[in-house]
C-alpha cells in the first residue's frame, strides 16, 4: 500500500521539454515511474525521446488526460506561469497535481489554493507543493525529484516540510524503507499539509510508523501535534530544523520565519512532545528513535 501514489499512477509532465523537465523526467522513468506524456501548447503533437522511450507532447491537460488516462501531473514551468498550469490541471481534473516550482509568488499559491478548495474543483485535485521535491512510493512510483535510489519499501511513512530533509530521513532510515515519503513543501500556502499527509498514513494498512519534519515559522506542527492527538493510533517521531535559527530571519524556505516565541523549534518541539511524539535534536537521533520504535 501507499498514499496519494502507487504503480498503477499515470504521470504527465507540465514543462517536460525544458531544461529541468526532461532531466527530472528521465530521473522519473529510472524509478519505474508510468510517464505517459508532457504537456507543451508550443510542441503539441512532437514526441520527446527520454530514458529511451519516446514520449507524446500534447496542447493541454485536458487533452493529456483524454489520450492517455493521466492522473497525476507533475509541474516543472518557471514561477511567472505556474498559477495558469495549475488551473489548467484543476480545470481538467487531474488526481494529483506535484509542484515543484520553487518561487512561486505567494498571491499566485494562494489564489490556486482558493481554486482548490472552492466548487471549481470538479475532480477533487489534491496539490502537493509548491516548492517541494514530491512524492515518491519506493519501488513503484517517483513523481518529483527524489533520488529513488535512497531507500527502498518498507512500514514507515514520512511527511517533510524540507526537500534535503526528506533525503536525509530516507538515508537514515534505508535499512528499514518506506511506504511513501511525501514532501509538502517550506512555502506559507501549500496544497497537502502535515495533518493531510498524517491523516493518509493513519489510514494506510502497510505503514507501521510515521516521521514528521518540521521546521521553524508558523503554526502547522502545533496543528499536526493536536491532530496526532485525538486521531493518530500510529507511533510518531519527529523533528523540527532551526532550533540556531535567529530570531526575525527567514531561514532558506519562505515560510521559515519566527517573530517572538511564535514559530520556534522549541515550541513546536513541546507541542509535540505533549501528545507524546518523540522528538530528536538531530536528523540521526530522530531515526534512533524510529528504529527502536520498529525494533520493539
Amino acid at each position: 500500500m501507499s498514499i496519494y501514489l502507487n504503480k498503477d499512477s499515470k504521470i504527465i509532465v507540465q514543462g517536460m521539454t525544458g531544461g529541468m523537465g526532461s532531466k527530472h523526467t528521465t530521473l522519473m522513468l529510472d524509478a519505474g515511474s508510468n510517464i505517459v506524456g508532457g504537456v507543451n501548447a508550443r510542441k503539441a503533437g512532437t514526441t520527446v525521446e527520454l530514458g529511451g522511450q519516446e514520449l507524446p507532447v500534447f496542447g493541454s491537460v485536458k487533452e493529456a488526460m483524454t489520450e492517455t488516462g493521466a492522473d497525476v501531473s507533475v509541474v516543472f514551468v518557471p514561477p511567472a506561469f505556474t498559477k495558469d498550469a495549475c488551473v489548467e490541471a484543476i480545470d481538467a481534473g487531474i488526481g494529483l497535481l506535484v509542484v515543484i516550482t520553487e518561487g512561486v509568488p505567494v498571491q499566485d499559491t494562494a489564489e490556486v489554493w482558493a481554486y482548490l478548495d472552492g466548487p471549481t474543483n470538479l475532480g477533487g485535485t489534491r496539490m502537493i507543493g509548491p516548492n517541494c521535491p514530491g512524492i515518491i512510493t519506493p519501488g513503484e512510483s517517483l513523481a518529483g525529484i527524489t533520488p529513488h535510489t535512497i531507500a527502498g519499501k518498507g512500514p514507515v511513512g514520512l511527511v517533510s516540510k524540507s526537500g534535503t530533509l526528506t533525503y536525509q530521513m530516507m538515508y537514515e532510515l534505508k535499512d528499514h524503507g518506506f511506504t511513501t515519503a511525501i514532501g509538502i513543501g517550506g512555502d506559507p500556502i501549500i496544497g497537502t499539509t502535515h495533518i493531510d499527509a498524517l491523516a493518509a498514513f493513519e489510514a494506510d494498512p502497510e505503514t507501521k510508523a510515521i516521521v514528521m519534519i518540521g521546521e521553524i515559522g508558523g503554526d502547522a506542527e502545533e496543528r499536526a501535534a493536536a491532530y496526532i492527538k485525538d486521531h493518530v493510533t500510529k507511533p510518531v517521531v519527529g523533528y523540527v530544523a532551526g532550533f540556531t535559527a535567529p530570531e526575525g530571519k527567514t531561514m532558506g524556505h519562505a515560510g521559515a520565519i519566527v517573530s517572538g516565541s511564535s514559530g520556534t523549534a522549541q515550541a513546536k518541539k513541546e507541542a509535540l512532545e505533549a501528545v507524546g511524539v518523540k522528538v530528536g535534536k538531530t536528523p540521526s537521533e530522530t531515526a534512533a528513535l524510529m528504529r527502536e520504535i520498529l525494533s520493539s
